[in-house]
């Protein structure tokens, strides 16, 4: 029995011979084609089940054309692909009504799986409002083009044109605000305010007043009423950064506030109405902070309705040369000398180490930007730069040998400092293990490009023990599953 009818456009001739043998084993009939006015012909006559097509054909762009199918046969599901993989790319999916975004390279079981889910009418796309864009590829809010990013942008452009809260995790430098205005600037609170506020940033005993406002004389030094975060972002989107460093007090009016949709000012007592969109960001894990007692368990579900990770950039390496580009390009429109950077440059740059992320890089492009003398810059210049950047203080080193159990008697004694003389949470033996073996494993992994045989041998563990490892952390890994 058949699946259905499949209505495959792609202009790449080997392309459309492996997806076409490909759907067939699974039960579809296929129609090719390499142009979009044969798609539409198709469309017209009232043939297919399905669209899969790439975006870029030879007569026109695939996404162009989707307001008209969806116009003229609303219920044809449309699943797109696309080598031009930028978020802005999934956006515009997104908002023509597509129902599956997959960039290219794609992996063809995801491909397969996406055709039997839309044959069977699993999964429906919404039939949500789209919201035009004001501009397709300038000024992408956000840069690169690998495999980490793009499941990145299609949860992106899930969410654009709904009101759910999204926790962004990922470590400090990721871009975790850019993200945050992103689903801000192109979703349909945008012409709202859209307000950002560092829990790290203000003092504890003020993070109230600061949220939710305070009346005149509702404490020493509030000589006038002053409007909170809430009110000043009605109707747009909030975004909460550092959110694992809320104090207790304010975490508890937090959760009543996305409760009952509703706060009162420091000192008042009238109720005012919420009207906001929330979206949180963390570089800690609030699970552990649950464990230890410094984070509502239920607050955390509240906030982490979306889950969203942005990959360091040790993830995603081959993003760096269309980055370092953009961060020189950004310096040339502050003000800094225009300066190009060469291939042996970006090689240097790739095989950094970048504990910093994304900011660590930027500041790195913009000082080589001020500083260097040439117009191009050289990987002497970049290594000259490596070597006299700075530190973070704020975030452990590599260590080995008698420096490791240096480290951990330093964490444990600052536990024990900022607990007293209560024992940690159970489970101490597997979490140290576990926060040793995950970074090892995974800088491993990445020096031998993923071969989990190389980096076996490098461990001096059984490839097996290796491969459950990797299972039981959820360490990602390059599988070569890629289709051209």
């Amino acid at each position: 029995m058949s699946l259905g009818t499949v209505l495959l456009a792609d202009d790449d001739r080997s392309i459309r011979t492996v997806l076409n043998q490909a759907l067939t084993r699974i039960g579809c009939r296929v129609r090719t084609t390499g142009s979009t006015s044969t798609l539409w012909r198709w469309v017209e006559d009232g043939e297919g089940d399905l669209i899969v097509t790439d975006v870029m054909m030879p007569d026109g762009d695939a996404l162009d054309l989707l307001p008209a199918i969806r116009k003229k046969r609303p219920d044809l599901p449309v699943i797109v692909m696309s080598a031009q993989n930028t978020v802005m790319t999934a956006i515009r999916a997104a908002e023509v009504g597509a129902h599956e975004y997959l960039p290219k390279p794609f992996d063809l079981k995801e491909l397969l799986s996406h055709v039997k889910k839309a044959l069977e009418g699993l999964s429906p796309q919404e039939d949500a409002a789209p919201t035009p864009l004001r501009a397709k590829d300038e000024g992408l809010p956000l840069i690169g083009r690998s495999s980490a990013m793009q499941e990145v942008y299609r949860i992106m452009a899930r969410l654009m044109n709904t009101d759910l809260t999204v926790m962004i995790t990922g470590e400090s430098g990721t871009g975790k605000e850019l993200v945050a205005k992103a689903l801000h600037n192109f979703g349909r609170r945008k012409e709202m305010p859209f307000v950002a506020v560092n829990m790290a940033a203000i003092p504890r005993e003020l993070i109230e007043s600061e949220l939710f406002g305070h009346e005149r004389g509702a404490f020493t030094g509030a000589n006038e009423r002053s409007a909170g975060k809430f009110e000043l972002a009605q109707g747009g989107t909030l975004f909460l950064d550092e959110i694992g460093d809320m104090p207790a007090d304010a975490q508890t009016r937090l959760l009543r506030v996305l409760q009952e949709g509703e706060f009162s000012t420091v000192g008042g007592r009238k109720s005012i109405k919420s009207d906001v969109r929330i979206v949180a960001a963390t570089h800690q894990d609030l699970r552990s902070l649950i464990n230890e007692g410094r984070f509502r368990e239920d607050l955390f579900y509240r906030l982490n309705v979306v889950p969203l990770r942005l990959p360091p950039l040790r993830e995603r390496i081959e993003d760096i040369p269309d980055l370092a580009r953009a961060f020189l390009t950004r310096a040339e429109r502050e003000g800094l000398p225009r300066k190009a950077v060469s291939q042996k440059a970006l090689d240097v740059l790739c095989e950094q180490e970048w504990t910093g992320n994304v900011r660590e890089l930027e500041n790195l492009m913009k000082r080589l930007a001020a500083l260097c003398a040439n117009d191009i810059i050289d990987a002497g210049m970049v290594e000259e730069e490596l070597v006299a950047r700075p530190t973070s203080a704020a975030e452990p080193q590599p260590v080995m040998g008698e420096n490791l159990g240096a480290a951990v008697e330093h964490h444990l004694n600052r536990y024990f400092s900022l607990h007293g003389d209560a024992p940690p949470p159970p489970g101490l033996y597997d979490r140290v293990l576990k926060e040793v073996e995950l970074p090892l494993i995974a800088l491993t992994l990445m020096v031998t490009r993923g071969n989990q045989l190389k980096a076996a041998d490098v461990l001096g563990i059984n490839r097996n023990t290796l491969r459950k490892k990797i299972r039981d952390l959820d360490i990602p890994v390059t599988r070569g599953k890629k289709l051209m």
